[in-house]
């Protein structure tokens, strides 16, 4: 990502990721937010607040009944806006990282989900 000065503390230091906390309760969900189709995997996140393509983001996910929470860093690449068409859900959609935390969460995700992992159902991205 490109850092334009806007983007940059008046310290000249760039911001440090915002941190979102998601509990997952059940299949079914899960599904509905993962994005497969993006490199790393991906995650899309109901919210109503406001980002930018391209923020980085720090992402704690709890699964299903698992005690653990997993961790993702990531970039905001997917904007749904209030309003949108099809009334989708507004939130933000994160491309993981290529760290070892963020491919964790994705191997996962991918176990959790099997093979219903890019099935035709909907989800909140397409």
């Amino acid at each position: 990502m490109n850092t334009t000065p806007a983007d940059l503390h008046p310290d000249g230091s760039k911001p440090r990721p915002r941190v979102m906390s998601l509990n997952i309760n059940s299949k079914l969900t899960l599904y509905a937010a993962y994005m497969s189709f993006f490199k790393n995997g991906g995650f899309f996140i109901p919210t109503n607040a406001k980002f930018k393509l391209g923020e980085e983001i720090f992402l704690m996910l709890t699964l299903m009944d698992q005690p653990a929470k997993y961790m993702a860093s990531g970039q905001v690449a997917w904007i749904t806006p209030h309003g949108s068409q099809l009334s989708q859900t507004e939130g933000v959609g994160i491309h993981f990282g290529m760290d070892e935390s963020s491919q964790n969460v994705r191997r996962e995700i991918n176990r959790i989900l099997g093979a219903v992992v890019g099935a035709a159902r909907p989800t909140h991205t397409m």
